[in-house]
């Protein structure tokens, strides 16, 4: 799985996890309004738990590939 993450590059994620990660963006991006969603107990709906995990994974993605860069930085 981390060589494939190795392969993705940086610019690639920043661009999916600023397009599809935010989008839409008004009145506010839609992976706010889910994590708000879940953090007051309200995400219940599938779709709504789709759409969190939709535009959730670019920014989790985006996190783990500049974690893997710091930690070959520090080898």
């Amino acid at each position: 799985m981390f060589k494939a993450l190795d392969r993705i590059s940086i610019g690639m994620l920043l661009i999916a996890a600023l397009t599809l990660g935010l989008s839409p963006f008004v009145p506010e991006p839609h992976v706010w309004e889910k994590i708000k969603m879940l953090a007051s107990g309200t995400l219940t709906q599938p779709m709504d738990i789709f759409d969190l995990a939709f535009h959730g994974i670019p920014w989790v993605l985006l996190v783990l590939k500049l974690g893997r860069m710091g930690l070959k930085k520090g080898a």
